[in-house]
Protein backbone atom coordinates (compact mmCIF):
# COMPACT_ATOMS: atom_id res chain seq x y z
CA UNK A 1 0.00 0.00 0.00
CA UNK A 2 1.17 3.85 -0.55
CA UNK A 3 2.04 6.15 1.71
CA UNK A 4 -1.49 8.04 0.38
CA UNK A 5 -3.11 5.23 0.65
CA UNK A 6 -2.02 4.54 3.81
CA UNK A 7 -3.09 8.42 5.08
CA UNK A 8 -6.63 7.66 3.88
CA UNK A 9 -9.70 8.73 5.74
CA UNK A 10 -12.47 6.48 6.41
CA UNK A 11 -16.25 6.66 7.67
CA UNK A 12 -17.34 4.81 10.70
CA UNK A 13 -18.78 3.01 8.16
CA UNK A 14 -16.28 2.13 5.97
CA UNK A 15 -13.99 1.00 9.37
CA UNK A 16 -17.06 -1.11 10.48
CA UNK A 17 -17.36 -2.54 7.40
CA UNK A 18 -12.94 -3.63 7.08
CA UNK A 19 -13.36 -4.80 10.82
CA UNK A 20 -16.68 -6.66 10.45
CA UNK A 21 -18.10 -4.99 13.72
CA UNK A 22 -21.32 -3.46 13.16
CA UNK A 23 -21.04 0.55 13.02
CA UNK A 24 -22.83 0.88 16.59
CA UNK A 25 -20.23 -1.10 18.28
CA UNK A 26 -17.76 1.63 16.89
CA UNK A 27 -20.08 4.40 18.53
CA UNK A 28 -19.73 2.54 21.80
CA UNK A 29 -15.76 2.24 21.70
CA UNK A 30 -15.72 5.65 21.26
CA UNK A 31 -18.37 6.80 24.15
CA UNK A 32 -15.89 4.35 26.12
CA UNK A 33 -12.72 5.73 25.00
CA UNK A 34 -11.23 3.23 23.31
CA UNK A 35 -11.05 0.92 20.20
CA UNK A 36 -9.36 2.69 16.82
CA UNK A 37 -8.22 6.27 17.13
CA UNK A 38 -10.47 9.03 15.20
CA UNK A 39 -10.81 12.51 14.48
CA UNK A 40 -13.77 14.52 14.22
CA UNK A 41 -14.31 17.33 11.57
CA UNK A 42 -17.67 19.09 12.48
CA UNK A 43 -19.88 16.16 13.23
CA UNK A 44 -17.98 14.16 10.66
CA UNK A 45 -16.35 10.78 12.58
CA UNK A 46 -13.32 10.12 10.28
CA UNK A 47 -10.43 7.50 11.08
CA UNK A 48 -6.84 7.50 9.68
CA UNK A 49 -6.50 4.31 8.03
CA UNK A 50 -2.11 4.17 8.97
CA UNK A 51 -3.50 4.79 12.99
CA UNK A 52 -6.16 2.12 12.11
CA UNK A 53 -3.79 -0.80 10.75
CA UNK A 54 -1.41 0.24 13.91
CA UNK A 55 -4.65 -0.28 16.49
CA UNK A 56 -5.08 -3.62 14.36
CA UNK A 57 -1.70 -4.91 14.72
CA UNK A 58 -1.49 -3.88 18.10
CA UNK A 59 -4.53 -5.81 19.35
CA UNK A 60 -4.44 -9.37 20.98
CA UNK A 61 -6.82 -11.98 21.62
CA UNK A 62 -5.07 -15.03 22.41
CA UNK A 63 -5.51 -15.91 18.66
CA UNK A 64 -2.96 -16.80 15.72
CA UNK A 65 -2.53 -15.49 12.58
CA UNK A 66 -1.61 -19.28 11.83
CA UNK A 67 -4.35 -21.18 10.25
CA UNK A 68 -2.98 -24.55 11.60
CA UNK A 69 -3.27 -22.87 15.49
CA UNK A 70 -0.50 -22.38 17.88
CA UNK A 71 2.50 -24.56 17.79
Amino acid sequence: MSTTQHEQWLTRIEVSQRLNVPKRTLDQWAAQKKGPPYRRFGRHTRYRMSQLIAWEDAQTGGGTDDPRGAA
